[in-house]
């Protein structure tokens, strides 16, 4: 029996909008509250603007475009790039990555523009997907040290029982996210890295390895408050960082959309610039306050193949509970509970993730690496970036991400070889 679909413009009952957001919330929540946690970001922000830019997105595609805004992980290695200070995260950096994906948004809104005058074959010839493959494998490449790190204490050194009690905690935390994505069924499967944090986050309570201050904090929080806004800072270096990654998110939003298409059964191409039109703004406006880098997310497309149901009122719901737990002190300082081994877990298995979903866009698209062209610039692109790293390379005081450059090598060598 086939399963009924239901349309992005059709109605629903107040008592069936509920349940549908909070499941949109709970597909999303692992990874918009990750992101900028990686990125030295306040997670309460970040999950309040993911609400603001999904309305938005909402009001600018029409209601024609199901789909939930959350943070993207494209922007973690140029941001940490930005923000990092040797090992350590320095927050009073955090404006000038910000500057940086104000620019970002700028670049993705003209765009924007350009795909709503011309339509979408100038992406196709920009970034094939030999390019499109290469640039999303070099991010989950170029973030590798970093997860093992994180995972295996920043020294990489075991030597204590309170190592051997984090790596415990971030061995569970990968273990239990990799069982739940590969042996779960239905809507739990797309939930890996929620079950992970949970299941990392109570093994670290029982060992008594949670941050007393980050506790204290938790129990101070009042219960409703803005999130705390910060407001960025224009610098040349960061810009030409974490510029270049709206490319990214042009590849990135065309796939999902045409996927979106391909469940309802609709061309949605004719709306891909309303889309990114909406995406650029959200993210524009997310980074004017504080907030992290917004796009389309696959989890919650995940939700809607299996359930059917693309009824745009349903995100809409999800986005106005994501601005309640937004302007809750108490639910932000939760987050920041959860300790830094069970983060090295979960990015051990979301990085790889990333980097297999390069190669996965090269076999649906039987990319044909026995052509030398191919090789040389998906080659070329992961190796340098991979090599170069979260460092990158430092021009006359300007420092390039590994992202950054592999990408725009990528661009360059599709453009030259062609």
């Amino acid at each position: 029996m086939a399963r009924t679909i239901v349309y992005p413009e059709e109605k629903l009952p107040v008592g069936k909008l509920i349940p549908l957001g909070l499941q949109h919330v709970v597909a999303m929540f692992g990874a918009t509250v990750l992101a900028p946690i990686l990125m030295g970001f306040n997670p309460q922000t970040a999950v309040f603007f993911s609400g603001l830019g999904t309305l938005l997105f909402i009001a600018v595609t029409g209601g024609r475009i199901p789909s939930y805004l959350g943070s993207s992980f494209s922007y973690i290695g140029p941001v940490l790039a930005v923000v990092s200070v040797g090992k350590e995260l320095d927050a009073s950096r955090i404006p000038l990555a910000l500057g940086g994906i104000v620019a970002s948004a700028l670049l993705y809104l003209v765009a924007a523009l350009v795909t709503m005058r011309v339509g979408s074959r100038w992406i196709d010839r920009l970034m094939p997907p030999v390019v499109t493959g290469a640039v999303v494998a070099l991010i989950g490449l170029n973030l590798a040290g970093a997860a093992v790190s994180s995972a295996l204490g920043r020294s990489l050194t075991i030597a204590s029982r309170q190592d051997l009690l984090s790596l415990a905690v971030s061995g569970t935390t990968l273990a239990v996210a990799v069982v739940v994505a590969v042996y779960l069924r239905g809507f739990l499967a797309l939930l890996p890295i929620l079950f992970g944090v949970l299941a990392g986050t109570g093994l670290a309570a029982a060992l008594g390895l949670l941050d007393p201050a980050a506790v204290a904090r938790l129990q101070a929080a009042p219960w409703l408050g803005l999130p705390g806004f910060v407001t960025p800072r224009f610098d040349a270096g960061a810009t030409i960082l974490i510029a270049p990654v709206f490319l990214v998110l042009v590849a990135e939003n065309k796939g999902h959309i045409d996927a979106i298409g391909g469940y309802l059964g609709r061309d949605l191409s004719p709306y891909l610039g309303r889309a990114y039109l909406g995406d650029a703004l959200a993210t524009l406006g997310s980074a004017l306050g504080g907030g992290t880098p917004q796009t389309t997310y696959a989890e919650n497309m995940g939700v809607m193949a299996i359930t059917g149901m693309f009824a745009v009122r349903a995100f809409a719901t999800a986005a106005l509970c994501a601005i309640g737990l937004g302007v809750c002190p108490k639910f932000g300082a939760l987050v920041q509970t959860i300790p830094g081994a069970v983060l090295g877990g979960i990015t051990l298995v979301l990085y790889g993730m990333i980097t297999l979903m390069g190669v996965r866009i090269w076999q649906e698209a039987k990319v044909d690496f026995a052509l030398p062209r191919n090789l040389a610039i998906a080659g070329v692109a992961v190796t340098m970036a991979t090599g170069l790293g979260l460092q990158g390379l430092t021009v006359h005081g300007v420092t390039v991400s590994g992202i950054a450059l592999g990408t725009l090598l990528a661009l360059l060598l599709n453009l030259v070889l062609r």
